[in-house]
């Protein structure tokens, strides 16, 4: 068995999801796992070098997980020809400068989206990227959860017939940060700064519906600011400048349509932080994080409307959880692998820069159409 080092250089690891999900439940993880095995006899041993603004962060970061390089300079770190991958997770408004800079320096991307803060931004990266002759990834991690690889499972094995309507919901309450502290950096709050939840949530549910029902054709949406003023992180008010709700409406290629709202301003009555309902004619299903359930056409309870009556029918227990029939791993560290041996194995991949683009279009379109009341069309891309 051959070991080769995979040297990537990891962008924004201090951040919440830079840290938790790509460098220790992906990255570390391979590593733990013992590396990613090609198949040929060689195994694929991920090197991370961990690259950010705070020196005394990177350091304490490293030392905690035994990692010996770090460094502030991003510069230097992509003239450095043992760097293989580059990865980026920072904050939306210094992604785009700096996947250029590691394009035009030869290294493979593989980054969390959305990967600009336009739509010209994104489409040129991918340009760029394709000239450059390197291989891109972007992080498309809601395909990977166990409840949608359910879901998936009964799309293909045609439970559905044709499907008709999906529908959404994702959100939790994100505290104000006055009397308790908000789960999330202010910066997602102010638009000045990229935050909203448009340019953040659209972006997901774009794969999500594009990958599982058809491409999304239109959209129209309903933005708002619900919370007026948060705290931040030194405890200071701010005026909240960015959308922190939205509500779509999306026609999808073949005809289903699909309704998803998303907000950091609802308190959860749900079994898991999202879940989609999509109703076929020839079945239902419930799909969360981690769990699916279905109910067919020939086990379809018959309710009446009786607001004077008392409900009888146990709805919920009426539905039929579908097992997992697999082990399902880490959704961020699946992809990972995934893309490892898109780079080293030529295997197939198609989340690429330009699947990152329809995701900053979409955002770009919910918020136009928004601002503009009205319906708009979803021109299909193309480099």
């Amino acid at each position: 068995m051959t070991r080769k080092t995979v040297r990537i250089a990891m962008n924004g690891v201090t951040g919440r999801m830079g840290y938790r999900q790509h460098l220790v439940r992906s990255v570390l993880a391979i590593r733990e796992q013992g590396g990613v095995d090609l198949g040929d006899g060689t195994v694929l041993w991920p090197e991370p070098v961990l690259v950010g603004r705070r020196a005394h962060a990177l350091e304490a970061l490293a030392d905690q997980h035994g990692l010996d390089h770090w460094s502030t300079d991003l510069d230097a770190v992509l003239a450095d020809p043992t760097i293989d991958i580059y990865f980026d997770a920072q904050v939306t408004s210094a992604r785009e400068d700096a996947l250029k800079k590691a394009i035009a320096a030869g290294k493979h991307i593989y980054t969390e989206k959305p990967t600009a803060t336009g739509l010209d931004g994104a489409l040129a990266l991918a340009r760029l990227a394709n000239e450059a002759g390197i291989k891109h990834g972007v992080v498309q991690d809601k395909l990977f959860l166990p409840g949608l690889l359910k879901l998936k499972r009964l799309i293909d094995g045609g439970f559905f017939g044709r499907i008709l309507s999906v529908r959404g919901e994702f959100g939790y309450w994100v505290f104000e940060g006055d009397w308790q502290e908000a789960q999330r950096p202010s910066w997602n709050y102010r638009a000045e700064d990229g935050g909203g939840i448009v340019v953040d949530m659209f972006p997901h549910w774009e794969y999500v519906l594009h990958e599982l029902f058809g491409r999304v054709t239109s959209v129209q949406a309903q933005t708002a600011t619900h919370i007026p003023q948060r705290w931040d992180e030194q405890g200071k008010p701010y005026d909240a400048t960015a959308d922190d709700a939205a509500y779509g409406i999306f026609q999808l290629e073949g005809g289903a349509i699909a309704q998803i709202n998303s907000s950091w301003a609802v308190r959860v009555d749900r079994d898991e932080l999202v879940e989609f309902q999509v109703d076929g004619t020839e079945g239902s299903a419930v799909a969360g994080l981690r769990n699916c359930r279905v109910q067919h056409r020939s086990a379809t309870p018959q309710p009446v409307w009786n607001p004077d009556l008392p409900v009888t029918e146990p709805f919920r227990d009426q539905w039929q959880q579908v097992p997992d029939n697999a082990e399902f791993d880490n959704g961020f560290k699946a992809q990972w692998e995934l893309f490892l041996k898109h780079v080293f194995a030529d295997e197939p991949y198609h989340w690429d820069l330009l699947a990152g683009a329809r995701g900053v279009q979409l955002a770009e379109l919910g918020l136009k159409s928004s601002a503009e009341g009205r319906r708009l069309d979803v021109p299909e891309l193309s480099l």
